[in-house]
């Protein structure tokens, strides 16, 4: 039985990887809605029409989101009283879910997949796949899955299509949507892109004062690899004692003492997926 998916935003940046992994398969009947001039362009260059947008969720089971969280809500607003029922919306991200955006309807099913991008430590040997930082194209990643509202047979549907947007996959995790708002944009993007951004900014100041740029990215690179191996369990040996002196000694002047209640408290994650959403 052949899945007719109405693929939102078909021509924008997510929407162009989720259309080259879905068009060629025989199981997925895809119907592209695209309204940017430059989207429809791009797409055409791949050989895709553009379906209008009543005549793409007309009949669909599937209507996935690949559009900026910002405009969600507005989307949906307009689009779910006019699907039939039974009836999948799917998002790429929990910011919509989990800020309580979504129009209420019993009788459709809420999923959301996101992927985890290719993992620092791979096993990738091929070019494409080793700069393919991303996934979905040529390196193979995880991702998490989350069926927010639906009835249970349900989730299989969508995981199965979250990993054919997403492939090549190594694993999929299923999860519940305020664990994946845990997982972003709390810990990765609240904490850990605040983090690298900082190291870069600090990595400037080196060269600012002085120390040559091709000698501090080297340095800081290796160093990179070297502490995630230790720090993550991939490398079988700890850190110098040096080095262990200097974290201790570090934290309290970089880091507040509460930083962990600030970054995971589920009133500061659900605030910051509102503020994503109506951005």
């Amino acid at each position: 039985m052949t899945t007719k998916i109405a693929l939102m935003g078909a021509g924008g940046k997510m929407g162009q990887r989720i259309t080259n992994n879905l068009k060629d398969l025989p199981e997925y009947e895809i119907r592209y809605v695209e309204v940017s001039p430059g989207g429809i362009a791009t797409l055409a260059e791949m050989g895709i029409e553009v379906t209008a947008q009543e005549e793409a969720l007309d009949g669909a089971d599937v209507v996935v989101l690949a559009v900026p969280d910002r405009l969600i809500g507005r989307i949906c607003a307009q689009i779910v009283p006019t699907l039939r029922s039974g009836v999948m919306v799917m998002g790429l991200d929990p910011a919509a879910g989990y800020a309580g955006i979504l129009p209420e309807r019993d009788d459709i099913s809420y999923f959301i997949a996101h992927p985890c991008h290719p993992p620092v430590f791979n096993d990738e040997v091929e070019p494409e796949a080793q700069t393919d930082w991303f996934g979905g194209v040529h390196a193979k990643q995880s991702i998490v899955c989350a069926l927010h509202q639906g009835p249970e047979e349900d989730y299989a549907v969508g995981e199965a299509i979250a990993a054919a947007m997403y492939g090549p996959v190594i694993r999929s995790h299923r999860v519940t949507t305020e664990q994946m708002a845990l997982l972003e944009p709390a810990l990765v993007e609240t904490l850990a892109a605040t983090c690298i951004t900082v190291i870069r900014e600090g990595m400037d100041q080196i060269i600012e004062m002085g120390v040559p740029e091709p000698a501090v990215r080297d340095f800081l690179m290796g160093h990179i690899r070297t502490e995630l191996a230790i720090v993550f369990g991939q490398a079988g040996f700890p850190f110098s004692d040096g080095a262990m002196l200097a974290v201790e000694k570090a934290k309290d002047r970089i880091f507040l003492s509460t930083w962990k209640e600030n970054v995971f408290d589920i009133d500061n994650v659900k605030r910051s997926v509102e503020e994503i959403t109506s951005a």
